[in-house]
């Protein structure tokens, strides 16, 4: 079965991961920012060797975020981010191909306890399961 485990953050951890600490975390410095990064680095090879990692991407600084609506006409609308209101943000996200549930909570679990400087805020690790069963045939 395949999932998507997204990780989540906020645009202040993205200010703290770039030296900038906010009111409610510390900054990251440069050797918290190489453990997270090795960690994940380890964890992305392993996925990858086992054969369930079928993607897995850290997302960009919210700042860099564009939402697309439409108005009563339906025009399009751009909006450029980041957006105050917004508490959390899709941070990063992997797709695997995992056996079973459990196989794939077992990930999420070990991505929870990746390195981070002394109160930083703590996400959880969003599990979805992908819906395959495809588009509806006439």
């Amino acid at each position: 079965m395949k999932y998507l485990v997204m990780v989540q953050g906020s645009h202040a951890d993205y200010e703290a991961m770039s030296g900038r600490g906010p009111a409610q975390g510390p900054a990251w410095d440069k050797e918290s920012l190489k453990a997270m990064f090795d960690f994940m680095n380890t964890l992305n090879k392993e996925l990858v060797e086992s054969g369930e990692m079928l993607d897995g991407q850290g997302l960009a600084d919210p700042a860099e975020t564009r939402l697309v609506s439409l108005d009563a006409q339906g025009r399009p609308v751009v909006t450029d981010g980041p957006y105050a209101e917004t508490k959390e943000v899709l941070a990063g996200y992997w797709v695997l191909d995992c056996a079973s549930l459990d196989r794939v909570t077992e990930i999420a679990a070990r991505v929870m306890r990746c390195p981070q400087p002394a109160g930083a805020p703590a996400y959880p690790v969003v599990i979805r399961r992908i819906d395959e069963t495809g588009p509806v045939q006439d």
